[in-house]
């Protein structure tokens, strides 16, 4: 595959960028009338509006130009044709078929896969309906009011996001808890929060090997059968989303109770699998379906729609104009919802170790920069802490908002507030406010400089009718096929994650070490060794 930066498409691009200069967003939007209507576009339930960011005709042309350059319609079809195009583990990427209808036609390696994902989205309601409905109940004949799901990176960051967002449709007699980090402080302040006799437990690992899932799952495990006498409860209050069948039996599960997904799901595209179940069980199986209506939606959106009106490939576009042309290094998302406050930190799994990659698909190191740094936090709580940097600040910051027309809680005219906030974010964010403008309101002149505004901070407007399940899934699906349209064209392989093994591999081997009291020789670097032995030594003195 030709590096992309090798094309003349590519350094058609870059004249663009020397002989357009720096971008002006007030004078765009005076010379075209239609700027706003043309640059904005549909996406299911979705309404994007682009215009605020500083692209015009030719930009976006030549950036379509390149994405054809990178036969990105070709890698689109790769992926929705069950290809392996996760070439250096040699799987499939098929998370499109976790959301398909009974009649879709996707496949792996030839054999049918949406037969196996129904079968498994049926167990899994039909499991949710019981845990619901109170039939059943734990070890000593409680029903289950505590879900609490114990997985790690995609197998809790989608279900926590998720639970949160759609807190509006959530059983108002069942509370979901999500425990993922390996620090025993999270773990224990959600164990103070629940009872045993009412608590399920939901271990999610695929392996079922997970260092912090396991280590988690088996303190959980103790706690369990500490409070209610006997290894046989653990039948009744731990269930898997694992495919280890013999490690998930050995734990004490039934394998009844263990529920499948598969290799051609990657675990940040997993949310919408078995991952789920956690989600499934506080939102229902009706809702949860819905859910996955609102990412086919988009599927069928971004497989379908050509290039210039495609919403996931026209945000990718845009985000490489920044990152590799104007060398803006990160992306901002800012949902104007409470219920979406988890929404950027998914993302940022989504994106980082999806396109966080410096080695192309065949091997060569990357010659252009590659995935941005995500990060955001909602509106309005970032005006009053990070958005003086957006607005006044030396770095500019693309950034995505996000909101919402209706309210899933009404409480007077707090909602207005909040939706015109976001509009005149975005508004002031583009337009600025000029020295001259400052001036005209009678301003001390030594104050000027300091009540300037530049303008020209780039963002989309997102926009739905309501946060509903199907919206969520709408959203999240707008972006998983954003991040594959950049993976693409940067020619990387946005589906594994070598880079998160390292650190696993060397903390085994310093958690043996920390804990050995032999003083084996110690051969890491100065630093870390000095560091081993002060842990060891407090630990002796501790006693």
């Amino acid at each position: 595959m030709t590096p992309i930066e090798t094309t003349p498409e590519w350094s058609h691009l870059e004249s663009l960028r020397i002989t357009h200069g720096e971008f002006d967003l007030r004078g765009a939007f005076a010379s075209d009338s239609t700027r706003a209507s043309r640059l904005t576009f549909e996406a299911g339930d979705l309404t994007v509006d682009l215009s605020k960011h500083l692209i015009d005709d030719d930009i976006l042309s030549a950036l379509l130009e390149v994405a054809r350059a990178a036969d990105l319609k070709q890698r689109i079809e790769a992926l929705f044709s069950g290809e392996r195009i996760n070439t250096t583990e040699e799987r499939s990427v098929m998370h499109m078929a976790l959301r398909s209808e009974p009649g879709d036609g996707y496949t792996v390696d030839g054999e049918p896969v949406v037969p196996k994902v129904h079968e498994v989205l049926d167990r899994m309601s039909g499991f949710a309906r019981r845990i619901r409905s109170g039939e059943w109940k734990g070890f000593t004949g409680s029903r289950i009011r505590h879900v609490v799901n114990i997985g790690i990176g995609g197998s809790d960051l989608g279900p926590a996001m998720a639970y949160r967002a759609l807190r509006s449709y959530t059983h108002p007699q069942i509370g979901v808890q999500f425990v993922s980090n390996i620090d025993p402080a999270d773990l224990a302040s959600t164990l103070a929060r629940v009872e045993a006799e009412s608590t399920l437990f939901i271990v999610s690992s695929k392996s079922f090997t997970t260092l912090e899932t396991l280590a988690n799952a088996k303190a959980a495990r103790a706690w369990l059968v500490d409070r209610l006498g006997d290894d046989a409860a653990v039948a009744r209050h731990f269930v898997a989303v694992s495919t280890n069948t013999d490690e998930v039996e050995a734990f004490g599960i039934e394998t009844d109770n263990m529920f499948e997904f598969w290799d051609w799901v990657g675990g940040r595209y997993s949310m919408d699998s078995a991952i789920g179940l956690s989600l499934m069980v506080a939102i229902g199986p009706e809702s949860f379906r819905e859910m996955l209506a609102g990412f086919r939606k988009i599927d069928d959106h971004f497989r379908h729609r050509p290039l210039e009106d495609n919403v996931p490939v026209l945000l990718a576009l845009i985000g490489i104009w920044y990152r590799n042309l104007l060398g803006l290094s990160t992306y901002a998302v800012l949902p104007y919802s409470n219920d979406l406050d988890r929404f950027p930190a998914y993302l940022q799994q989504l994106d980082m170790e999806s396109n966080g990659k410096r080695t192309r698909l065949d091997g060569t190191l990357a010659g252009i920069d590659t995935g941005p740094i995500i990060w955001g936090e909602p509106g309005t709580n970032g005006q009053h802490a990070f958005f003086q940097l957006l607005h006044q600040g030396t770095t500019v910051v693309p950034a995505d908002l996000i909101g919402f027309i209706e309210p899933n809680d009404e409480i007077a005219n707090q909602h207005d507030m909040l939706f015109g906030n976001m509009l005149a974010q975005a508004e002031a964010l583009g337009f600025g406010k000029s020295r001259e403008e400052v001036q005209a309101e009678d301003v001390e002149e030594r104050l000027v400089p300091h009540r300037t505004f530049p303008g020209n901070r780039p963002t989309s407007l997102i926009v739905a009718p309501r946060l509903t399940p199907s919206v969520l899934g709408q959203l999240i699906a707008l972006y998983e096929h954003k991040v594959f349209t950049q993976g693409s064209i940067w020619g990387i392989n946005s589906f594994d994650q070598w880079g998160v093994e390292l650190g696993k591999v060397l903390a085994t081997r310093v958690i043996g070490e920390l804990t050995d009291g032999n003083e084996p020789d110690l051969e890491h670097d100065s630093s870390t060794n000095a560091q081993i032995r002060r842990y060891r030594e407090a630990k002796r003195t501790a006693g």
